[in-house]
């Protein structure tokens, strides 16, 4: 039960060669998953952009008619 199998070698072997191995696999995946989730943000910010528009074209003028004629 404690000794260490073939098995056991090759996903160890196997997992040594992603992290280490073949052109940074690993950084090249993280910076696509950052190019993602920047592009979300962006696509976020976009839309509450667009919204807050859309709000202001609805806006109306609750100013009391007191204060209307004061200023």
């Amino acid at each position: 039960m404690g000794a260490i199998g073939p098995w056991q070698i090759a996903i160890i072997l196997l997992l040594a060669l992603l992290l280490f191995g073949g052109g940074g696999k690993i950084s090249s995946i993280m910076g696509d998953f950052a190019k993602g989730i920047k592009s979300f943000r962006k696509g976020l910010q976009e839309d509450d952009d667009k919204a807050i528009d859309d709000r202001s074209d609805q806006a109306m003028d609750v100013t009391p008619a007191e204060e209307k004629d004061k200023a």
